[in-house]
């Protein structure tokens, strides 16, 4: 060490001796130390807390903890009053400190105490006065506040440089959540999983608590929770709309962030995981003993048994513990060198997720704990697939994004795993980080080039239509290899992060002020048109031509080739005031307007999306399982897919780099490969869809033979009512007028 920032470091640590005065330094005095209990040896696995009948028929509780480098691990009991007993973990197996515990029945509360070194200087922060959540708890009771307690190091101290460093003896238990152990005893033999193909998916990404709070068709006690979302009033929502799976924000047990509890604030979308077998207790309707999980089970049969899949957003490449000056609440405190990935300076956490800390996924104990994870949501839970945040970081093998890392590796020979739906977020905020179509066969992912194209195209901001006829087409420039499929791509224009689509159209600058961080959180780059008028207006015109934007962004999505993903709400025009990162806003700025639906111009809306997709679900044609060939496969010329020009003819190369705002696209429902499920060819009516960004209206030259004698109109979205299909029928050659700014979807007929 040579800067006297770091000699000043040295001498705040040797100030402190190691952390064994710090306990002087914050004027703790020590309480006296709670009753023991005594514990047999149990067994090392499985890892968590396992209600069993132990030997000699006594009831009790299994206990094993992997914690690599610690020195002693002590289990912490709490009764219904909060009184704390400790049992000693004295067995040791492949690092795994593990005990049973008799008596103790399904619902008690529980956490450990770890001791070690305190030497932060080479990664080491055990402190034992810190009461740690079990990385396995099922259930977890009470909610994480952040007050000084609940910080391994003094978390006020002077110098703040070095404050990390400075051991903080108070205890944290009357500040933290509990575990509670759970008894699982449900073979799930009265469930029947949807299992809906890959192509055959449209995906609703919802929030649980957000897309319940106001319905008034669920009783109130109920809205927010699991319970809620099971509900026959929110069931039969998804399913006039017609989606085949929903989405769910993270509900993994998370914590709140320091800065916004200062704010009065929370994190609302709960990307800050501290729990991964845990539901999030806060939506629970019927308890935190553990009744959580027997809720969330309830809803996945409820959803299941209407047709619907379950996904989760889960967060697997950080924590909700945050850098070096971040609480100590599980991990931190059991290994930290064992779980995170350090700098060279070990003090410091290596950070490709932008929330402090990155988990060290090589490790065989981390990696352990997510397949793990993962495993229980499939087979205790009941869930369906997975889309996993902030992807490429779990990809990192020692530094850089790795396609053959440990993970990925894990994940592709996995029998459980390989078999549910996997989505990545192709990304994460470190060097290399950008990954979209990188990932390998068995994965999708979220398709932010589609999005990108769509929102340039509809505000004419794209020079050509090269970048469309790819998005449109299956974006089979980023995914025709190594045996991928078009539903590699998980096609939206929309996701939670961002605006909706209603804002998209309303909006061109962000307007973040109620999150308290002067505006500057958020992106900038929205690729927004307001048609005019910044926010809301009652100028009739500009709220005609937003109406049909949204028309036109979700009849593209909708068909496009790829799997579709909708936000909730954005069928119904829902907004959230121009906030583009509504993360920490639990409150009628995210949640789900139902209110809504009583607008006839919305109800029209929701509307054409069901009828989108069930047009979807309908046609194979649009949902293809192969990138189309886009060559003749009979004499008469005809394509699976072909491109026209507004002069109704096949566009050329100079076309497709000419400036343009009209694509035709053709899709032929006669060229799909692939056979049904009892062997034979698979046949469809063929589409023409005529897609037009410019402001003033165009002429359009409908193709001849062999593509079509006539065609009928299936969808227009110049139209503002779009309750029921449009009608008419057009001869091939005719000239049709495009309105500006629509989308008009024909079919072939004959």
């Amino acid at each position: 060490m040579s800067s006297a920032a770091e000699q000043e470091a040295v001498a705040g640590h040797q100030a402190t001796g190691n952390g064994r005065q710090a306990a002087a330094a914050n004027g703790v005095r020590r309480p006296a130390p709670p009753p023991m209990v005594s514990a047999w040896p149990g067994a090392a696995t499985p890892l968590g807390a396992r209600f069993r009948v132990g030997p000699d028929g006594v009831a009790g509780t299994n206990f094993a903890l992997w914690a690599g480098g610690a020195e002693g691990v002590e289990l912490c009991l709490f009764d219904e009053a909060g009184k704390e007993s400790r049992a000693r973990l004295t067995e040791l197996t492949h690092e795994i400190w593990h005990g049973f515990v008799p008596g103790v029945l399904p619902g008690r509360r529980y956490g450990y105490r770890v001791h070690g070194r305190w030497d932060p200087w080479t990664g080491a922060r055990w402190n034992p006065a810190k009461l740690l959540l079990d990385p396995y708890a099922r259930a977890v009771d009470g909610d994480f506040g952040l007050p000084p307690e609940v910080y391994g190091h003094v978390r006020d101290w002077p110098q703040q440089h070095v404050a990390d460093t400075v051991r903080d003896d108070r205890d944290s238990a009357p500040y933290v959540p509990k575990g509670v152990v759970v008894h699982d005893d449900d073979d799930w033999s009265d469930d029947r999983r949807p299992k809906t193909p890959w192509a055959d998916s449209v995906i609703y990404e919802l929030h649980v608590k957000g897309f319940t709070a106001l319905h008034p068709g669920i009783p109130e006690e109920l809205r927010g929770t699991y319970a809620g979302l099971a509900h026959p009033a929110a069931i039969e929502h998804l399913v006039r709309l017609g989606v085949t799976a929903v989405e769910l924000l993270p509900v993994h047990q998370f914590a709140h962030e320091d800065h916004l509890l200062r704010r009065g604030l929370g994190n609302y979308w709960g990307y800050n995981s501290i729990g991964y077998f845990a539901p999030h207790a806060a939506y629970a309707a019927s308890g935190t003993r553990g009744e959580q999980v027997g809720e969330f089970k309830r809803m996945v049969r409820a959803l299941h048994a209407a047709g619907i899949e379950v996904i989760l957003d889960v967060v697997y490449n950080h924590t909700a513990e945050a850098g070096e000056l971040g609480p100590t609440l599980s991990l931190k405190g059991i290994d930290n060198r064992g779980y995170y990935r350090l700098q060279n300076d070990p003090r410091r956490y290596a950070d490709y997720t932008g929330c402090g800390n990155t988990l060290h996924v090589v490790q065989p104990q981390v990696l352990r704990l997510i397949t793990d994870s993962l495993r229980y949501w499939v087979t205790e839970m009941g869930v369906d697939g997975f889309r996993f945040d902030l992807a490429a970081a779990l990809a990192r093998s020692m530094h850089d994004v790795d396609m053959l890392s440990p993970f990925l590796a894990v994940i592709a020979q996995d029998p459980v795993l390989r078999r549910v739906k996997l989505i990545a977020e192709p990304w994460d905020v470190g060097s290399g980080g950008y990954q979209v179509g990188a990932f390998p066969p068995l994965w999708t992912e979220w398709n932010d080039r589609y999005r990108d194209a769509v929102r340039d195209f509809w505000r004419h901001a794209l020079p050509d239509v090269r970048e469309m006829g790819y998005r449109l087409s299956g974006s089979s420039d980023l995914y025709a290899w190594g045996g991928r499929r078009p539903y590699a791509s998980v096609n939206f224009v929309t996701a939670h992060d961002g605006f909706t689509l209603r804002d998209l159209v309303s909006y061109e600058r962000k307007h973040n002020e109620a999150n308290g961080e002067g505006n500057r959180d958020g992106t900038n780059d929205n690729r927004a048109w307001n048609c005019g008028t910044e926010g809301e207006t009652d100028d009739e015109a500009i709220t005609a031509l937003r109406r049909r934007q949204l028309r036109n962004l979700l009849t593209t999505l909708l068909l496009s080739t790829g799997v579709p993903m909708l936000v909730a709400g954005d069928e119904l025009g829902r907004t959230q005031r121009g906030n583009n990162n509504a993360y920490c806003q639990d409150n009628e700025i995210s949640w789900v307007d139902w209110g809504l639906l009583e607008d006839p111009g919305w109800h029209a809306l929701f509307e054409l999306t069901s009828r989108l997709i069930a047009l979807r679900h309908r046609h194979p044609v649009l949902r293809r399982r192969a990138f189309f060939s886009g060559r003749a496969q009979t004499a008469d010329g005809l394509r699976d897919l072909a491109w026209f020009t507004s002069r109704g003819t096949e566009m050329t190369e100079q076309d497709w780099y000419a400036p343009a705002a009209t694509l035709g696209m053709y899709l032929s429902g006669r060229d799909i490969p692939g056979r049904d499920e009892r062997g034979a060819q698979i046949l469809d009516d063929s589409f023409l869809a005529v897609l037009h960004a410019g402001e003033a209206p165009v002429s359009f030259e409908l193709p001849g033979p062999p593509w079509a004698e006539r065609y009928e109109v299936v969808v227009d979205t110049s139209l503002e009512e779009q309750g029921e299909a449009p009608g008419g029928e057009h001869r091939a050659g005719a000239e049709i007028t495009m309105p500006g700014r629509a989308v008009l979807l024909l079919r072939v007929a004959g």
